[in-house]
């Protein structure tokens, strides 16, 4: 007997009235096999899939290779298709399996998002026939269409949804060619599908895929030649890794409003549109939105306005043909009467958007209320990954399990070292339930005390679970995660010295070497000087100060140094032009002074030759003026003796306070000393030029001038104003001039405001005695 058509239920991904179709047509036919949308690879783990799972909870998959690294959900909930079709088809004898290709598969390879969910709807790619129907139906979204055409609609029984659901897709479809990836998924699923009819002796054969996918495949599946046997499960190549895992899911993480792309919106109404039914539905949705609008602290909201919420939501649905309120039907009645200002934005569930900042308050308590709280919980009997077994034994030895309080830990201990490196680690894969609040922020910082925020450990589990594809232990996840970083911040070496630093707080020592090397290799190459400038500060921090992390004075950390060094003179030697100051740059021509006074051991180029590309930076007039000034004070910083004077007096008002920032962020302490000694003082010579200026000069000047002196801190600020108080042999308090009512600049400004009107006053006759 020929094998018979298999039944092919076209499915929107978490759709209800799908979800009852294929409970209708699998309780009626009772199929010799039911076969799935879903990665091959896990049908040798079915019955752990089955297991006594509160729902959501999600097939979570991972690949890693030298090539690329890629991550998947297929998310499952009470009423998702794809659940009812394993559920319902195990209750009815049948032989169940999933048909589609493994997760890693380069068939998947096309999909942008390396955090994809398989079961997001493709139609979502081929939107320009559900964009025709949106405009045919007058809806604002392929959502609100899909309601009032499935979810909400009369019908007369199971074939005719069926019916409209085929004609549905096969205009979705269309003549529109698959992608690449596409074809092969449903070249395989149909070679599944073969093979089954071929052993179900003539009995039914139900397949819940996509609907997107049904065309192709009822095509695929009557013009192929006759099977062979099952298809074989592709394996991952050599050398990869890859795997799959349950972790528990939420409603909010299968909102699509929330950002995922998980085929239906606000889960929650639709789990209560599942259990009730479409009129009860919406009445919960009303009643969950009063509630959290009524919460303290809420946004006001009286009776009338339910009230005329409920009786403009009824009325919507009437206007637009639905036999009952759908979800767009109330949240437009609410928007609508309880919604008095104006939007910066459009409602969210006409675009499918995710809120942003500054959404109204009514509407994000409308939106949580549509999304529901629901949180998955994995059967205690499921297998979890090598990884969270590690974390919580390390936790609780640790005694980190159950912190209520917050954690301090003193680095300078090595217990207290040991549980930061956790903590780190933790932070690094990014699970949650600590946050740290204090702490050293990078290599030369010189706290050494920890502290670590307890917070809810909500989606640690999920959050272990997905972790476990980078290693099987802490470190070794841990390592993974930063190498990739590594690898993705390409030539970006501030992101590499933030991610050296990281390394350093985990402990991770091969990983450590990782970024070293890569730090050394790509420092040659950086074209700007401020994050070069980071980079070198990081890395000469660690090299010198950092005993505690055990990673002072060491050989790969010199490397960075030296041509961090080199690269820093070569690109101040080769800048042209610009006006004002740069802090970055001057940052990194600081940190190479520090180099050059502590570390020349490591270095290439000697303090006598830094000294001469500084003397040539410092007398080439096309330099920048800050740059300039930082060449100067490199040079008396490694030993020169030249008077700054001259060569400030010589400076136009346009660039003197420019150059002062370069001089004082290298050598500040030339001033400081000069202020505190006898003689003429380079303060001395600045403020003799500064009382010189005409006062719309020195308002020329003025912020330049503030922005050099901010390189001083307050203590060596006040020994500057005792020096200009003993010049002018005022006894006063030195402190207090520090301390004023205003912001300089605004005080100035605000005397030449003053000088324009009294002199407007005095042109036009109207000036008074002064």
């Amino acid at each position: 007997m020929p094998p018979a058509a298999p039944v092919l239920l076209g499915v929107r991904h978490h759709s209800p009235a799908c979800a009852r179709l294929v409970r209708d047509t699998v309780r009626a036919l009772k199929p010799a096999y039911v076969l799935v949308e879903g990665p091959a690879d896990m049908n040798a783990r079915l019955d752990e899939l089955l297991l006594g799972h509160r729902l959501p909870v999600a097939v979570f998959s991972h690949f890693r290779d030298a090539e690329r690294t890629a991550t998947s959900w297929a998310p499952l909930c009470d009423y998702s298709p794809e659940w009812i079709a394993l559920t319902q088809g195990r209750a009815a004898g049948a032989d169940v399996r999933f048909i589609d290709l493994p997760a890693w598969h380069p068939a998947f390879t096309g999909d942008a998002d390396r955090h994809a969910n398989r079961y997001a709807d493709a139609e979502a790619r081929y939107a320009e026939a559900t964009a025709r129907l949106c405009a045919r139906f007058s809806v604002d979204s392929v959502d609100a269409l899909w309601d009032g055409l499935f979810e909400v609609a009369d019908s007369t029984g199971p074939d005719d949804l069926r019916a409209r659901l085929d004609a549905y897709f096969d205009l979705v479809r269309g003549d529109t060619p698959a992608d690449p990836g596409d074809s092969a998924r449903e070249a395989y699923m149909a070679s599944w599908i073969r093979a089954a009819l071929a052993e179900a002796g003539g009995r039914p054969v139900v397949v819940v895929t996509g609907g997107f996918h049904q065309p192709a495949l009822r095509t695929l599946v009557a013009s192929a030649d006759p099977p062979t046997g099952w298809p074989d499960v592709p394996e991952p190549p050599d050398g990869a890794l890859g795997g799959s895992f349950l972790v528990p899911y939420s409603f909010r993480r299968l909102d699509a409003f929330a950002g995922y792309r998980s085929g239906m919106p606000s889960p929650g109404y639709y789990q209560r549109l599942w259990e009730t039914g479409p009129q009860e539905a919406a009445r919960h949705l009303l009643r969950a939105v009063t509630e959290r609008l009524r919460r303290p602290g809420g946004p006001p909201v009286s009776t009338s306005g339910l009230i005329a919420a409920r009786s403009l939501s009824q009325g919507l649905a009437a206007l637009r043909g639905h036999p009952y309120e759908t979800r767009v039907d109330v949240l437009d009645g609410l928007a609508g009467a309880l919604i008095a200002d104006d939007l910066d934005q459009p409602l969210p569930w006409t675009t499918r958007g995710t809120l942003g900042a500054g959404s109204h308050p009514v509407v994000v308590e409308m939106v949580a209320a549509c999304t529901g709280d629901a949180e998955g919980r994995l059967h205690p009997d499921t297998p979890l990954p090598p990884l969270v077994h590690d974390v919580m034994e390390r936790l609780a030895r640790l005694g980190l399990a159950d912190a209520d309080a917050p954690v301090t830990l003193d680095l300078t201990d090595p217990d207290a070292l040991t549980r930061s490196r956790v903590l780190h680690g933790l932070r690094v894969l990014g699970i949650p339930g600590f946050t740290r609040v204090a702490g050293p922020d990078h290599g030369a910082d010189p706290e050494f005390t920890e502290r670590w925020q307890p917070g809810p450990g909500v989606g640690r589990e999920a959050a272990l679970i997905e972790a476990g594809a980078y290693g099987a232990r802490l470190d070794e996840a841990a390592g993974t995660v930063l190498g990739e970083r590594v690898r993705e911040a390409g030539t970006d070496v501030g992101e590499l010295a933030g991610l050296l630093f990281d390394a350093v707080l985990c402990g991770v020592g091969p990983v450590y070497a990782d970024v070293l090397d890569a730090l050394a290799r790509r420092v040659g190459q950086v074209p700007e000087l401020g994050p070069l400038g980071g980079a070198l500060e990081a890395a000469l921090g660690l090299w010198r100060h950092d005993r505690v992390f055990g990673v002072a004075g060491d050989a790969l950390l010199g490397g960075v140094v030296a041509g961090a060094v080199d690269r820093v003179l070569w690109l101040a030697e080769g800048l042209h032009g610009g006006a004002g100051a740069d802090p970055a740059r001057l940052r990194a021509l600081a940190a190479a002074r520090d180099a050059l006074l502590h570390a020349p051991g490591l270095l290439t180029v000697t303090a006598r030759a830094a000294g001469e590309v500084a003397g040539r930076i410092a007398r080439n007039p096309r330099a920048p003026a800050d740059v300039r000034g930082a060449a100067f004070g490199l040079r008396r910083a490694l030993g020169d003796t030249e008077d700054p004077a001259p060569t400030v007096r010589a400076l136009t008002t346009d660039v003197l306070g420019d150059w002062l920032a370069g001089l004082f962020a290298l050598a500040r302490e030339e001033v400081v000393r000069g202020a505190e000694g006898d003689g003429e003082s380079l303060t001395d010579v600045l403020d003799q030029i500064v009382s010189a200026l005409t006062e719309d000069a020195f308002l020329v000047a003025l912020p330049a001038l503030r922005q050099a002196f901010a390189w001083f801190p307050p203590r060596e600020r006040e020994s500057i104003a005792r020096r200009l108080l003993d010049r002018r042999g005022v006894h006063g308090s030195a402190r207090s001039l520090l301390r004023t009512t205003a912001d300089p600049l605004l005080l100035a400004r605000v005397r030449a405001l003053e000088d324009t009107v009294t002199r407007l006053l005095d042109r036009h006759g109207l000036g008074t005695a002064r």
